[in-house]
């Protein structure tokens, strides 16, 4: 095969830097050294009882068929049902799409509405695989630099002063990866009323928004029918390998998602979906709840003891488990300072470059999504790092 033929798309698809250095960890670990990982956004708790339990019991009765490319009925009443105990929200079942994660999501999102040449609006620093799912069909995400006076989100104006006519739509995420930080609800209003006034398309990734930690969730489909809406039982279900997502979409929308889903996935697993079902039993929703407040005494120890090492943390996280720090006062390239708190403290954290250009030398992603313990014995191996102790 002659690899000067693999398609041009290809070359905008740039290494995903926290893998890399999950790597690096993995050799040095091989070796012998105790590593401290805090750099992959999984969390270290997995599907409780209740969820396995289901698992169980689908693989017994030989529940293994290919469901609907739209998912089991009874998981989209689920969720459905979901968002009208947490969110008071009527969201009809038939909107609802099961997908094979939300990265199955979003790829089904970007084939039904991103053109080629369309341009995508998104912050700057952004999960760096949405704006890959914009590149998939030859679009184009636009990365809008934004900071701690933005909270590092878009708002209203920065919309608004950044639409041109190769515009198509947004993609936001709130709680957001690397960042940990939501878009206030008014806000939020404000940016899908100029998309709407433009005639394009706002997609709201809500992966973490389970994981709100300072004020009552809120989920972008309050704002209306026209807002498509990306969530994952990878999360705050603690089900990352399941594989299992949601995407909710305008009732216009669902006919043409389903047609790409029957296309590109069949369906989603069908154990997942038969094991999903119990996550919204009231037993596996204490668990959940319980987990949520383990991860925010992380948040709330992590938080200060990053400041206390140098770092500056200009925006406390209101949500996921991820804090963004800015490195600037400790070192010049974040990228090489990573590389070393790894080999010389045994401490995985990810660097800016995953994000976005704008904040790529200043600022590292720090997941607390590990033990307590864990992030204590990190903190005290960085602080001989930095000289500290």
């Amino acid at each position: 095969m002659d690899l000067n033929r693999l398609a041009s798309r290809l070359d905008h698809i740039a290494p995903f830097h926290v893998m890399e250095l999950a790597k690096m960890a993995s050799e040095l670990e091989r070796d012998g050294r105790s590593i401290i990982h805090m750099g992959i956004g999984e969390p270290d708790f997995t599907a409780p009882a209740p969820v396995i339990e289901a698992a169980t019991r689908a693989m017994a009765d030989g529940k293994l068929q290919y469901t609907a490319a739209t998912g089991l009925p009874a998981l989209q009443r689920a969720i459905s049902e979901h968002y009208r105990s947490v969110y008071g929200l009527d969201i009809a079942p038939e909107r609802i799409v099961v997908t094979a994660g939300a990265s199955a999501a979003l790829l089904l999102a970007c084939a039904a509405l991103v053109e080629p040449g369309a341009e995508v609006l998104m912050p700057d620093p952004s999960y760096p695989c949405n704006r890959h799912f914009v590149a998939a069909f030859e679009g184009r995400a636009r990365m809008i630099p934004s900071g701690p006076a933005e909270r590092f989100q878009l708002s209203e104006a920065m919309v608004r002063e950044n639409w041109n006519e190769a515009t198509r739509g947004v993609l936001l995420a709130s709680p957001s990866n690397p960042t940990g930080t939501s878009i206030a609800h008014d806000e939020l209003a404000r940016i899908a009323a100029v998309v709407r006034e433009k005639g394009g398309f706002t997609i709201v990734d809500e992966i973490y928004q389970g994981l709100t930690y300072d004020e009552a969730p809120f989920s972008a489909l309050s704002l209306g029918e026209d807002i498509i809406v990306i969530n994952s039982f990878s999360k705050y279900f603690n089900m990352t390998g399941w594989r299992l997502g949601w995407l909710v979409v305008p009732p216009d929308m669902v006919r043409a998602i389903e047609k790409l889903s029957q296309n590109l996935f069949i369906c989603a697993s069908s154990i997942a979906q038969h094991a999903g079902l119990a996550c919204f039993t009231p037993e596996a929703i204490a668990i959940f709840e319980a987990r949520k407040a383990e991860f925010r005494r992380r948040r709330d120890y992590i938080v200060p003891a990053l400041r206390e090492l140098g770092f500056g943390v200009p925006v406390t996280p209101d949500g996921a488990f991820y804090v963004y720090a800015d490195c600037s006062a400790l070192a010049d390239d974040a990228d090489a300072l990573t590389v070393r708190m790894l080999n010389e403290a045994g401490v995985v954290l990810v660097p800016g470059l995953d994000f976005g250009p704008s904040t790529a030398r200043q600022y590292i992603r720090v997941s607390y999504a590990t033990s307590m313990e864990n992030l204590q014995e990190a903190v005290a191996r960085l602080r001989r790092f930095f000289g500290r102790a």
